[in-house]
């Protein structure tokens, strides 16, 4: 299936659609260390990368006309900056907010389907009005602003048009939804909004993908069963006193039928301790030890015992923010660039280009490849079912 990948990053979403069958004709990306880490594996001939048609530049200087009606799917994560609601604000000509240019791209090519993705906090009670233009938006992207509309005139009339239930042209049957990617098998607490849209003309009839990890499910694993420990061979007296967690585990009646979440300890325990095993570690791409981890309110790490808290693109106080592993006894140490990769499931033999600071917030940016790919094999299910 053919696609087009906007808004590339360090290549998650795209890597995960790709192995759910979607081949891009275009990769867009303006960000010059993240290209240098998509050339550097296309170096490497790194099998999912290694063929993409990568561009390097601003994406408003694209014409996507080229591509109308050839597509399958468009994807992309774009960066929509917040920004005051009140006052007139023309956000289609706001540098910080790439929606436009999204949107733009699935009136100009005319997908079968889309997938976007955004931070949580785009759904923000703050934000409502302005989630529901970006949806309505997808929905009906040939009803564009006006020169001299604002945002909210622009709503207000697309609003009309929907409520009018005229659909001639070009519109999509747009779901969005949050997700946890924990509980689709990412060792990580990330959760996300994602856009998913189907051209009205294949009438098609979409949901998402049903949760398959559970919170209980590791609970249970943890303590009724003891699976868990077991499986990393943890003694008895060296599994944690957890009080909480034993009660929350008492009150489940009957074992979970999803697969418990995935951990840090799940994720990085093959891994050689880079801090007291630097040599074996320099086998390892990008696992070189960071120091100066430190303790402060609100950043306290992550626990070797469950899934990561999100990884930070590290733009905000301390570099690299919550991107620390908390082990037992309290001592903290930044994960390293491998570590993280693992947590948010690319491959081992994926290679990230620059500084620890630079990699972590491609990582810290980054869409879970692993949740990617669940959703794109749905949607790939759903566009071949309409073939």
């Amino acid at each position: 299936m053919n696609s087009i990948e906007l808004f590339a990053g360090a290549g998650g979403l795209g890597m995960g659609l790709h192995k759910a069958g979607f081949h891009p004709q275009k990769v867009v990306e303006w960000d010059h260390d993240c290209c240098e880490t998509l050339r550097e594996n296309q170096v490497f001939e790194h099998p999912i990368v290694r063929d993409w048609p990568l561009t390097e530049g601003d994406v408003r200087h694209v014409d996507f006309s080229p591509f109308e009606d050839r597509l399958d799917l468009i994807s992309g994560g774009p960066p929509c900056q917040p920004f005051s609601l009140g006052g007139k604000h023309k956000a289609h000509d706001d540098a910080r907010d790439m929606f436009p240019q999204a949107i733009r791209a699935v009136r100009e090519a005319r997908p079968k389907a889309f997938i976007f993705e955004n931070v949580k906090g785009l759904t923000r009670a703050s934000f409502r009005n302005y989630f529901e233009y970006i949806k309505l938006q997808l929905e009906h992207p040939e009803l564009v602003s006006g020169a001299e509309e604002d945002w909210t005139e622009h709503l207000a009339r697309l609003e009309r048009h929907h409520v009018h239930g005229v659909r001639d042209g070009l519109h999509y049957r747009v779901i969005a939804q949050v997700l946890n990617a924990a509980d689709y098998g990412v060792p990580q607490k990330r959760e996300r909004v994602v856009f998913v849209g189907f051209r009205d003309d294949l009438d098609l009839e979409w949901s998402f993908p049903i949760a398959t990890h559970s919170s209980d499910a590791l609970l249970w694993s943890q303590f009724r069963e003891g699976f868990y420990w077991d499986k990393h061979k943890v003694a008895r007296n060296d599994r944690p006193a957890d009080p909480a967690a034993t009660a929350r585990a008492a009150k489940l009646d009957r074992k979970p039928s999803t697969i418990p979440w995935a951990t840090v300890r799940d994720a990085i325990d093959d891994l050689p301790d880079p801090q007291w095993e630097p040599e074996a570690s320099r086998l390892v791409p990008n696992h070189r030890f960071q120091p100066g981890a430190r303790v402060y309110p609100g950043h306290t790490g992550s626990p070797l015992d469950e899934p990561a808290k999100t990884l930070k693109a590290g733009v905000h106080g301390v570099p690299g923010g919550e991107n620390m592993l908390a082990m037992p006894g309290g001592v903290v140490r930044y994960f390293t660039v491998r570590e993280s990769a693992r947590l948010q499931t690319f491959p081992d033999d994926y290679i990230f280009h620059g500084s620890w600071t630079e990699t972590m917030r491609q990582l810290g940016n980054a869409v879970p490849p692993r949740l990617a790919e669940v959703i794109g094999r749905d949607v790939a299910r759903k566009l071949r079912l309409a073939a």
